[in-house]
């Protein structure tokens, strides 16, 4: 599909708090929304996937490899393959994560 339309997408719930949608994909590449509540968590996890995540509202706590940093509207963060990740929403927020190649358990 060439155009994908949000009001269109049906959200998934993910952890408590936590929801997607996956917008436009191919074979190789992959952009999904995902909401947080305020206090909700992307539970720590890692794949083989390359992900790029913008911030589009809200705060979030994220730890990368051990590392922990807080990221705000505007900001971006790149999780390389295979490296154990999580999120924390410090306020209710969305972000957009893209990731190479898609990730085919979320269709």
């Amino acid at each position: 599909m060439m155009f994908t339309y949000n009001q269109e997408v049906v959200s998934t719930p993910c952890e408590e708090g936590v929801s997607r949608k996956v917008l436009s994909y191919s074979d190789e590449l992959m952009m999904c929304e995902i909401t947080f509540e305020k206090g909700a968590q992307g539970n720590f996890h890692s794949h083989p996937h390359l992900q790029i995540t913008y911030v589009a509202e809200g705060s979030f706590s994220f730890t990368i490899d051990g590392e922990t940093k807080v990221v705000t509207k505007g900001d971006s963060v790149y999780m390389p393959a295979n490296v154990v990740h999580g999120v924390t929403a410090l306020e209710k927020g969305i972000l957009v994560d893209v990731f190479n190649p898609k990730r085919d358990e979320f269709i």
